[in-house]
């Protein structure tokens, strides 16, 4: 640990010095013997604790933890006095001090501060790591998850489906299958409906009925074009290839038959390109 150490009383800085060597609790980067010479060596060399006394010349240790607390919150302190007032002491843990060390010196009992405050820094880097990770790892799940989005979006915007009523509740259902690593196996369609839904048969209707313009619109581009890589693509993709030739003689008037969605293979597929549009 980077130790700085603040205090007028030269033999006091000798044997807190000496204290730090001997029992290896750091390094000593730096001494002063005055609060405003400290506050300008603290904000070059930011040590990770100060040893700073109650009472000094120019400025207090107090005014000098609050000063350094408002630019390096990560700073630790431990105040040094001999100064018993309750009410002192008091504004001292205030001004954010760690711990209190009364005077005369005691070797054990710098030991055992030091070491806790070195402590606490170990345990808070741990902390932050782990933060860090946690960070890291919900960023990339949201950007994941804003790429499988995206990719179903695309594929409702190709079918002609996006601004239809139930491609929210679309979207809703493959994201989830896509983040738990489900599918439509696991579920039936009122079971996983019922997840985000006090109404899940409305939102299964909604779903079926923004599934069917997106067969109805494949068949129309067939009948156009049949080799449209739209059509190839999404036909088999998302529906039954039957399906949408039964619907395609539908509406060519060649039978009253029409063709019909299976709203697990829709949504299983929905999972697929959501999730290929996340990996690429």
């Amino acid at each position: 640990m980077r130790i700085f150490i603040v205090e007028d009383d030269k033999n006091i800085v000798k044997i807190l010095e000496k204290i730090i060597i001997d029992k290896n609790l750091g390094d000593v980067i730096g001494k002063a013997y005055d609060g405003v010479s400290a506050l300008k060596d603290i904000k070059v060399l930011k040590p990770d604790i100060v040893l700073v006394d109650l009472l000094m010349p120019g400025k207090d240790g107090i005014s000098l933890i609050k000063e350094v607390k408002s630019i390096y919150s990560d700073i630790q302190f431990i105040m040094i006095s001999q100064v018993s007032s309750k009410d002192m002491v008091a504004k001292a843990y205030q001004s954010g001090i760690e711990y209190y060390i009364s005077k005369p010196i005691n070797a054990i009992e710098v030991q055992a501060v030091i070491k806790k405050v070195i402590e606490r820094l170990n345990m808070n880097k741990k902390l932050d790591q782990i933060q860090n990770i946690f960070t890291s790892d919900l960023n990339t799940s949201r950007e994941s998850q804003m790429d499988s989005v995206k990719g179903i979006e695309r594929v409702m915007e190709r079918i002609g489906i996006i601004g239809e009523v139930g491609s929210q509740d679309i979207i809703t259902l493959a994201n989830y299958l896509i983040d738990t690593n489900q599918s439509m196996a696991d579920f039936t369609i009122k079971e996983l409906c019922s997840r985000f839904s006090d109404n899940p048969k409305s939102m299964e209707q909604r779903i079926r009925r923004t599934a069917t313009v997106g067969l109805i619109n494949l068949a129309n581009l067939g009948i156009e074009d049949y080799m449209n890589e739209i059509f190839t693509e999404y036909s088999n993709g998302l529906y039954s290839f039957e399906q949408i030739k039964i619907e395609m003689d539908y509406i060519r008037g060649k039978s009253d038959k029409r063709g019909k969605v299976n709203i697990k293979k829709f949504m299983d597929g929905m999972v697929y390109y959501g999730k290929r549009e996340a990996e690429n």
